[in-house]
């Protein structure tokens, strides 16, 4: 859920795939935003079958992720600034079929969704204020809910919501304006939601990171 809160200065990200890809490294699995303390033991989701019925997680409880699942070979181009409400969605020249990845990049206030590594979508989002930060880690999409309202936050609509986290961590559209944030959610524009929604299943990985980086050395652009 979105609401009206004093975040500090963010960044509104322009002029490119350098702008839209401040992601994370391929070494995920060792970042440091991506540790998750010595109680938790993260298990590997393997590549090559998803699971039906993802197991219910926390936030605390991220999976370890397979670096070769996150070879980027397509970015798309972002031209002039990048702002609050913006996205871009371009399927051409993509793969019809193959796995999903979802990448946000809290420092970079971008989140991208690329199938078998190319990327197909890109949007600006809100996140958790301080209070109610946006865990970092990969998450398994585990619930899919194209007409969500919240049962903790006034019944509040939180349209095309993908679930990741048993403890209320989604991704959702929202009222992606400066200034806003949400209590832990990721907030994209509802229409860029809707597409979003439609091309994701339960189980593709949604990995958050505060400015880790892909490895884009290897990708051309869609331009």
């Amino acid at each position: 859920m979105a609401g009206q809160v004093s975040t500090g200065v963010k960044l509104a990200m322009g002029g490119g795939a350098a702008a839209v890809l401040l992601l994370l490294g391929l070494s995920i699995g060792r970042g440091r935003d991506l540790e998750t303390g010595d109680a938790v033991h993260p298990t590997k989701v393997p590549d090559t079958a998803k699971p039906a019925r993802p197991v219910e997680r926390t936030r605390a409880q991220p999976v370890a992720v397979d670096p070769q699942a996150l070879m980027v070979k397509r970015v798309l181009p972002i031209n002039g600034p990048f702002r609050h409400g913006d996205y871009v969605w371009d399927e051409s020249g993509a793969p019809a079929a193959g796995r999903i990845i979802i990448t946000v990049d809290l420092k970079a206030q971008t989140l991208s969704v690329f199938r078998a590594g190319y990327e197909i979508g890109s949007a600006v989002i809100i996140y958790g204020a301080d209070d109610k930060p946006s865990p970092l880690g990969a998450f398994p999409i585990i619930q899919k809910d194209a007409d969500h309202y919240s049962r903790t936050y006034n019944n509040a609509p939180m349209p095309f919501t993908l679930r990741l986290t048993s403890d209320g961590v989604a991704i959702h559209g929202s009222d992606v304006q400066w200034g806003n944030a949400t209590h832990g959610c990721i907030g994209v524009p509802r229409s860029f939601a809707k597409k979003l929604f439609g091309v994701t299943s339960l189980g593709d990985l949604v990995v958050i990171t505060n400015g880790k980086m892909l490895d884009t050395s290897h990708a051309r652009s869609s331009a």
